[in-house]
């Protein structure tokens, strides 16, 4: 339970929508399941306002729809969203691509990148910490763009991104497939082939279509 008294209202929604956010990419909760207020105010020890607020911005970030006399539910994703989502994220990453290309590649960056690569191979066993890891390395692309046009666009597929990836990578072999070519495109980075980085890294999100778990509502 959040000690409400400890933060303001704000902070409390925000701590709420995570937790619930949590719930969502793990697994834990649905495509189609209702969000009840008073459920979550009891679990929270805290008013329905505050939970309002956390289904509100949970709504703003892709994960919740609140439907009309309904209430608010986990959202599901189509055929057709799942496509959307991938090839939005396909064509913002070779842009960020072309971006690198004309203005090289950045060490401290490429440092992070390793450190992460490292962190992904020893968590290949837990799909959810390897979807966390894989969404960061993803980022330090877009951040070696240096574009905060592509960085602010890029961050609004955030949410739904990560639940879709989390579900992708419980498929057979998928994560393995996925470390190696993240080895790759690293490495390509490194050695300035920008191109051939750009290549891999489009093979990566056919892939990733590939493998989604297409037509969840």
């Amino acid at each position: 339970m959040i000690d409400s008294n400890l933060i303001d209202h704000s902070s409390l929604s925000r701590l709420i929508a995570e937790k619930i956010a949590e719930d969502i990419i793990t697994g834990k909760l649905k495509s189609g399941d209702k969000l009840i207020e008073t459920n979550y105010a009891e679990e929270f020890g805290t008013s329905r306002a505050p939970i309002r607020e956390a289904f509100y911005l949970l709504a703003i970030d892709g994960l919740v729809e609140r439907i009309p006399r309904k209430g608010s539910i986990i959202r599901g994703y189509s055929e057709r969203d799942i496509i959307d989502l991938i090839e939005i994220r396909m064509t913002l990453e070779a842009l960020a691509m072309d971006r690198i290309k004309m203005r090289g590649s950045y060490e401290s960056l490429i440092k992070v990148m390793e450190e992460l690569i490292l962190k992904m191979e020893e968590s290949q066993e837990n799909s959810l910490e390897y979807t966390r890891l894989n969404q960061e390395f993803h980022m330090g692309i877009i951040n070696m763009s240096k574009s905060e046009i592509i960085k602010m666009m890029y961050l609004r597929l955030g949410l739904p991104l990560l639940s879709l990836q989390r579900v992708s990578f419980d498929g057979e072999g998928t994560i393995k497939n996925s470390f190696k070519e993240h080895l790759d495109i690293l490495d390509k980075l490194k050695k300035h082939k920008f191109d051939e980085a750009k290549n891999v890294l489009m093979k990566h999100n056919q892939n990733v279509l590939r493998n989604s778990p297409l037509k969840q509502t």
